[in-house]
């Protein structure tokens, strides 16, 4: 089989078995490709099947060459992994060279974090004078308040919102389905926009349930609310470089810094693993960090 029916089977597998969302799917593929271009240009022009341990290192090598950084490199790794776990599954190889690829020691990068504060300020830049001010100043307060990735936001439905039960219903990765609170002013904002500009919008066929709408009449994308974000990140004048994301992480933080049980954290993000969550618990350590030092009267030295 060529490289092309292969990766088809291969996103198959991703979407089918492994319930993977379109985001991780794409990254997995396009580091496929990359492999596939090389060894196809390769004069070698070896199939995959026929790809060995030595082969694969002489790829990482060429890709560390190029000057791609480290955490780029473990995903690309990562992804050769993925690829190769699939054809043993498939009986097309009986044993795996990529079993014992090692990926770069990547130090873990703590996520940007707004302050309660800065959460105001960028709530306070919305100029509600405009048409999708409402609906803009909904999105912010739910990201916020539930802690949603922008993905999740953007498949809202008006009926995942439980009014009186306070709680949304949110499809998150590999269509998983989980329950998360939502604050009472979130709840607020979104029925407010509910009653007033969302009930302006005439909705596309197919969208009539879609929460947050654009101007016409279908859901609002990824990258607009990252545009919004970051329009209103400039208005406030937050020097920060934030994204829809930063609002989950903040939401996260200030529940671990007000003393909020990490596993219900680990719940209401749809972390899988413990482990994800507890990066949180070292941004709280920072915060701890900063206010001794900020008011200890022998932190300073």
């Amino acid at each position: 089989m060529s490289w092309s029916a292969w990766k088809k089977g291969f996103e198959a597998h991703l979407k089918l078995e492994r319930s993977l969302s379109e985001n991780s799917i794409s990254a997995y593929l396009a580091d496929i490709d990359k492999l596939s271009t090389y060894f196809s240009s390769n004069e070698r022009s070896l199939a995959p099947v026929k790809l060995s341990r030595e082969d694969l290192l002489e790829f990482i090598q060429q890709v560390h060459l190029t000057g791609v950084a480290e955490r780029t490199q473990a995903r690309i790794i990562s992804g050769i992994k993925a690829f190769f776990k699939y054809l043993l599954i498939e009986d097309a190889i009986t044993a795996n060279p990529a079993a014992t690829l090692e990926t770069p020691r990547i130090g873990q990068k703590l996520p940007e974090v707004l302050s309660v504060e800065e959460i105001e300020l960028l709530i306070s830049a919305i100029d509600m004078s405009l048409p999708e001010s409402q609906r803009n100043r909904a999105m912010i307060e739910t990201l916020y308040g539930s802690g949603l990735r922008v993905s999740e936001l953007t498949s809202l439905k008006v009926s995942d919102v439980y009014f009186r039960e306070e709680f949304l219903k949110v499809t998150g990765k590999g269509n998983k389905q989980r329950i998360v609170p939502v604050g009472r002013e979130a709840l607020k904002q979104i029925n407010l926009y509910i009653s007033a500009s969302r009930s302006m919008i005439s909705a596309v066929r197919g969208f009539e349930d879609h929460l947050f709408l654009n101007r016409r009449g279908g859901s609002i994308s990824r990258v607009m609310v990252f545009l919004i974000i970051k329009q209103l990140c400039q208005a406030a004048g937050i020097k920060k470089t934030i994204s829809p994301h930063t609002l989950r992480h903040s939401f996260a933080t200030h529940l671990v810094e007000g003393g909020a049980d990490l596993r219900a954290v680990q719940d209401m993000l749809g972390h899988e693993s413990i482990t994800t969550t507890e990066i949180y618990t070292h941004l709280s350590r920072e915060y701890l960090r900063e206010n001794l030092m900020s008011y200890h009267p022998r932190a300073k030295g």
